[in-house]
């Protein structure tokens, strides 16, 4: 009896420990990253989650500015808002590529409270098969775009007029988590995000900014039926899986990930085991989480491991049928 006394402590010790442990080594430490009477910036905010995302913003009372490239769209989206919220936001045609069009288009927005970089393109397929200039224009879209976007709202986040807590955000995706067959520009250009904002935060943290790494799965947004029919078939077989969100719960989860300053911001069950898997280094503000991660690394290598044993069984059967992945309607 006493035996099992103790060794029921010791189940009880260990995790209380690590707990403790946890708390004392946890860095950043907990924010909270208030939106309300706050000047929120979105790029990509003329459609989709970009879209979803000022119309929560200005529900929770904040001062939103959207960027895009369309002047049309980006009106469209101006008066949804407003018809929906209230709330009349101030849009700016530029294109993330041209830092010029960017700097200029910031500076007359003024300082910035939360910065969400969302813009994004993504061009499906083989590399074998894909253009190089489809691979440009994401790496420009994606990576690029998005140091021209922080490069330029760095000054004016700094110089935020109510003080607190400031933001930078940038939406990755899923397949910025793991690679994916049919994803190879794609996830390069989403994977070089994570290297972005664990170096940024490092930079920033000292200013009070506070930078989260969103992943979203598919999401129903006017581009995506687009993607669809040019994704390769074998792509469209392993991802057959994973179902889509609307823009407004990407919105919702990426809304709330930014206002408790988490690094990686999941937005579905599926993103949360990815968030576990690959954890890495990446700085983790939530003690919880971190406990989770620690115990639940092992057997998460496990799951990840049982998907790619079914990723490339489903390779090789394709390729034993004399297939070559490529949707060849769509060259």
């Amino acid at each position: 009896m006493a035996a099992l006394s103790f060794l029921g402590f010791l189940v009880l010790l260990l995790p209380l420990t690590l707990l403790l442990l946890l708390y004392l080594i946890v860095r950043p430490k907990p924010v909270r990253i208030p939106i309300k009477d706050r000047h929120v910036f979105i790029t990509g905010g003329s459609s989709g989650i970009g879209l979803a995302l000022a119309h929560q913003a200005a529900k929770e009372g904040a001062r939103v500015s959207i960027l895009a490239r369309s002047g049309e769209k980006l009106e469209e989206a101006k008066q949804s808002i407003q018809l929906a919220t209230g709330i009349e936001v101030a849009t700016y045609s530029a294109d993330v590529r041209d830092f010029d069009a960017v700097k200029t288009a910031l500076d007359e927005a003024g300082p910035v409270d939360v910065l969400v970089v969302n813009q994004g393109v993504f061009v499906p397929g083989e590399l074998e098969v894909q253009s190089l200039d489809e691979v440009r224009l994401m790496i420009d879209v994606n990576i690029i775009g998005s140091f021209h976007m922080i490069k330029a709202a760095l000054p004016l986040i700094k110089k935020r007029q109510n003080g607190g807590p400031a933001s930078i955000a940038l939406m990755s995706s899923q397949a910025g988590q793991v690679g994916i067959y049919g994803y190879t520009g794609y996830s390069a250009s989403k994977f070089g995000l994570r290297g972005l904002a664990e170096a940024l935060q490092q930079e920033v943290i000292a200013d009070d900014i506070h930078v989260s790494l969103i992943f979203p799965p598919d999401t129903e947004t006017p581009g995506l039926e687009e993607e669809n029919k040019r994704r390769p078939r074998l792509t469209s077989i392993i991802a057959a899986s994973s179902g889509a969100m609307k823009a407004d719960e990407v919105a919702k989860k990426a809304l709330d990930g930014i206002k408790s300053g988490s690094f990686i911001v999941p937005c579905n069950s599926e993103g949360f085991l990815l968030s576990i898997a690959t954890a890495g280094l990446s700085p983790q503000r939530s003690v919880l989480m971190a406990f989770v991660e620690v115990v639940a690394a092992g057997l998460i290598r496990f799951v990840a491991l049982c998907f790619q044993w079914n990723w490339y069984g489903s390779i090789e059967k394709w390729h034993a049928q004399g297939k070559t992945g490529v949707n060849h309607a769509d060259l």
